[in-house]
């Protein structure tokens, strides 16, 4: 969970980085009109395609620890089955000897 909070602080970050940048270069750059809405469209395609890549390595960090989440949820079932098994197993052996403890004796005559 907590890397889950880290990696959206990040992203956050990024993005407000990234526009705060933007901003701070506009306001400094010795450019016309037309070259600096040339470079603010430039920007804004370049964040725009860094936010996309972003996204996407997210999207396929997610779905890998899903992936791994199910996984190791189902080998925990197996597991879980089996001890249940084993513990069943020595129940029944405990009980069928606790049965042939508690049958009365035959008395030799």
């Amino acid at each position: 969970m907590a890397e889950k909070d880290g990696f959206g602080a990040f992203l956050v970050g990024f993005l407000v980085g990234g526009v705060a940048g933007a901003i701070v270069a506009l306001l400094y750059a010795p450019a016309s009109g037309d070259e600096t809405r040339t470079v603010i469209k430039d920007k804004a395609i370049e964040l725009k395609d860094k936010t996309v890549d972003t996204l996407d390595d997210s999207y396929k960090k997610a779905e890998k620890a899903a992936t791994d989440a199910v996984s190791k949820a189902q080998d925990l079932i197996k597991q879980a089955q089996e001890k249940g098994s084993e513990v069943l197993k020595k129940g029944q052996v405990l009980l069928e000897g606790e049965k042939e403890a508690a049958k009365p004796k035959k008395a030799s005559a």
